[in-house]
């Protein structure tokens, strides 16, 4: 038993019996002693009474509070109902010596006349009336929490990770038959099921008021052609083979186009679905899909667009008039006197005098890993084995800004300037108009409608202007703060390559072996790869 105290209240004096605690249980804690002799209103010199209590921890002793009797004291406790109203503790006081000890129908009582209504622990309340535990907190209500519910949600069984990257062979060159980035499906393949919402249950507080659970969120499939709906609504399945994807949330099932070459036998292709060339694509020839397109042979000088990803398994020479267009990655075994422009990332065993533009990285890591000539442009970094030429080819390099960005600051600069021209060309004729006027020249009918269309086309372009202008200052300021993206090459750097990160820019000077180039303090700096 826990240390306690009771008083002992005689006909001519009062005072109050210390007792220790027995087996090692908890002492008396003075603070509780205080708080009862304040709540009946006894007095105390405060020191004797801590030297008392401090003494009553190894034996029992008895302290005198007053030559003056009282009436003896019932037992009492005091009720504690936590703020979020889930529970209430009772903190049982001793009756006096020979008082009368509460009951189990008093100590609910007490409860009831606080206003608690539900969840009164009368097993408690019987295990202490049983073995009197006094000046502890014993729980003896406690209310029921609300059962949160569960929200529905949508289990896909199919990559929804547009950034999946292709796997690569032990020397570091992509694997063009386990890619990672295209999710085909066979007729009857289960593409998602959707699990439904779990309702939440109510909780009720130890006043009885009711507790809400959270709301729960519904869900519903949103999907294309070639997808059957199971009858439960819970199941989606596909009614073709061909590819799927998800496309904002709703799910797309595409049948694939297959042909042998596109040359003249099948003239350009245009597709709404995904296309794979199990041969070579022609010179002058172009294909254009709204998914992937897939090459397993070349691409020579032809033009390919695909709102998904573009595969060439053995890479492409577009003899400087072939175009790559890809809204997801571009992946080929080379790339060779060729434009290529993917919004995600371009990955390639070698780059020979060729324009890129990634909105990712570009990696050139296989086991040539070369990038010779051209100008190759990746939000994200790049990432080489070799970098130049021996032979001193017009190599540049640039990581940070996206190219997206720099083509449109390169396109609204051009606007300002034509806008500008044609405005300077009004002003004056509208300046002399305005002196003849003043001069009391009148005008003829024709010249007015002129003049006014002059005023038109000058507002029109005053207009333009500072609308381009802004977007212009906004573009500028979004690529000159700053990136980490970083030029990682693990082999040779060659003289004369130019390395740009964001709008810094440095010339290589001499050979230049396993190293990274960053952006510090406004400049660039070459660091230990």
């Amino acid at each position: 038993m826990n240390g306690y105290f009771r008083l002992v209240n005689d006909a001519d004096k009062t005072s109050i019996k210390l007792i220790p605690p027995t087996d090692g249980d908890k002492p008396l804690d003075i603070n509780d002693v205080v708080e009862y002799m304040t709540m009946k209103n006894y007095a105390c010199d405060l020191p004797t009474l801590r030297r008392a209590v401090e003494k009553a921890a190894e034996t029992e002793n008895v302290l005198l509070l007053e030559q003056m009797g009282h009436y003896k004291e019932r037992g009492c406790c005091k009720l504690t109902i936590a703020p979020d109203k889930m529970s209430v503790y009772a903190k049982f006081y001793a009756a006096s010596e020979g008082g009368e000890e509460m009951s189990a129908e008093e100590i609910a009582g007490d409860l009831q006349a606080k206003g608690v209504r539900y969840g009164i622990r009368h097993d408690a309340i019987e295990q202490f009336v049983r073995q009197r535990q006094y000046c502890e907190d014993i729980l003896v209500a406690e209310g029921t929490p609300p059962v949160q519910g569960q929200d529905a949600y949508i289990e896909y069984y199919f990559n929804t990770d547009k950034k999946a990257k292709p796997t690569l062979n032990e020397d570091g060159s992509v694997d063009f038959f386990h890619l990672n980035i295209l999710n085909h499906c066979n007729k009857g393949d289960v593409l998602a099921v959707l699990h439904p919402e779990v309702p939440g249950e109510d909780g009720e507080n130890v006043f009885g008021e009711p507790l809400k659970p959270a709301e729960v969120k519904k869900e519903t499939f949103r999907f294309g052609n070639h997808i059957e709906l199971s009858e439960d609504g819970l199941t989606l399945t596909t009614l073709v083979n061909g590819h799927v994807e998800l496309v904002d949330g709703q799910v797309f099932v595409s049948d694939m186009l297959e042909v042998e070459n596109v040359d003249n036998s099948t003239g350009n292709i245009e597709y709404e679905g995904t296309v794979q060339i199990n041969g070579n694509v022609s010179t002058n020839f172009s294909v254009t899909a709204h998914g992937d397109i897939i090459v397993k042979g070349v691409v020579e000088g032809a033009e390919l667009q695909a709102d998904g990803n573009i595969v060439i398994a053995r890479g492409m020479n577009g003899m400087g008039k072939g175009t790559l267009k890809a809204g997801g990655n571009i992946i080929a075994k080379f790339l060779e006197n060729t434009t290529a422009q993917a919004d995600g990332y371009v990955a390639s065993e070698s780059i020979l005098h060729s324009r890129i533009m990634a909105g990712g990285e570009v990696n050139v890591d296989g086991k040539r890993g070369f990038i010779t000539g051209g100008r190759v442009c990746a939000a994200g970094g790049i990432n080489v084995k070799t970098l130049g030429s021996e032979m001193g080819a017009d190599t540049v390099v640039e990581v940070g800004a996206d190219p997206k960005v720099k083509n449109r600051i390169a396109q609204l600069q051009k606007q300002i300037e034509e806008d500008n021209k044609t405005l300077q060309s009004i002003m004056p004729v509208l300046a002399s108009t305005r002196q003849k006027i003043a001069q009391g020249v009148k005008l003829s009918p024709e010249q007015v409608k002129y003049i006014q269309s002059l005023n038109t086309a000058a507002a029109q372009k005053s207009a333009a202007i500072k609308e381009s202008q802004t977007e212009l200052d906004e573009l500028e300021e979004q690529i000159g703060g700053g990136t980490q993206a970083q030029i990682k090459v693990r082999g040779m750097v060659y003289p004369g390559t130019k390395i740009c990160i964001d709008d810094v820019s440095m010339t290589v000077q001499k050979d230049t072996h396993y190293c990274r180039f960053i952006k510090e303090r406004g400049d660039v700096k070459t660091a230990p790869y």
